[in-house]
């Protein structure tokens, strides 16, 4: 595989670096190893729709558009409740 070039700040670069070596790999291991650890959006977006067929074919969990953008505004109050200080 070719290696490509990617141009980021010093610090970010130095950060990573050190970061790698504190796991024993180089910088170039590291990223590849981080990148082979996160998903896509399109990845993500997948995933959640299949643990939303998982809910529904187990208990007929299927929250309209309303239903979840609700739920996600109480999640962020409660959150932001915890939060607080």
């Amino acid at each position: 595989m070719p290696d490509a070039n990617v141009r980021i700040p010093a610090e970010a670069r130095d950060r990573l670096a050190e970061i790698a070596a504190g796991e024993g790999l180089s910088l170039r291991a590291y990223l590849a190893r981080l990148a082979d650890s996160l998903l896509t959006p399109a990845e993500r977006a997948e995933r959640a729709e299949r643990a939303r067929a998982v809910l529904r074919a187990w208990n007929g969990y299927d929250p309209s558009k309303d239903e979840q953008a609700g739920l996600d505004a109480e999640l962020d109050r409660r959150l932001a409740k915890a939060a607080a200080p």
